[in-house]
């Protein structure tokens, strides 16, 4: 007789016996800024300061562990697309002063960036809310782990 210590997770299976959450809805709610759950009340109460709880459905928003991801990722697209206009910039125009392309995508750079940022951070609010991470699930993992055992 063997004894199982870890109860045997995997893809996509949790240790809560909850239906799983659809995933890309939250995901285009938490985008436009917008609670994952009901997409009535905002996420966020200022600049990128997430709310505890949604106003309208009350779900607590304040477990979120976004931490570095949100300025990595908006770095990758903004670095992409500024990387790109430059070099076509300078196909285009090749006599240009090399000051006119920089200032302009220093700038563009700036504006995408405070754009891009808060959308990024609540995409991934909501992904992690539709996949019930750090404590967006109803029962928590660690204490069904424990009964498990």
């Amino acid at each position: 007789m063997a004894l199982e210590l870890m109860p045997t997770l995997t893809y996509g299976s949790s240790l809560t016996d909850e239906p799983p959450r659809p995933r890309w809805q939250p995901f285009k709610r938490g985008f436009a800024g917008r609670c994952p759950a009901c997409g009535e009340g905002r996420i966020y109460g200022k600049y990128l300061k997430v709310a505890e709880s949604c106003s309208s459905c009350g779900e607590e928003l304040h477990h979120h562990r976004a931490d570095d991801a949100p300025p990595y990722f908006t770095i990758v697209i903004v670095g992409h697309v500024i990387g790109a206009l430059l070099l076509m910039s300078e196909e285009r125009w090749p006599d240009a002063p090399v000051w006119i392309p920089l200032s302009a995508g220093l700038v563009l750079a700036i504006g995408m960036s405070l754009t891009l940022l808060p959308r990024v951070k609540g995409a991934l609010i909501g992904w992690q809310w539709a996949l019930r991470m750090h404590g967006f699930g109803g029962t928590p993992a660690t204490s069904k782990l424990a009964d498990a055992i």
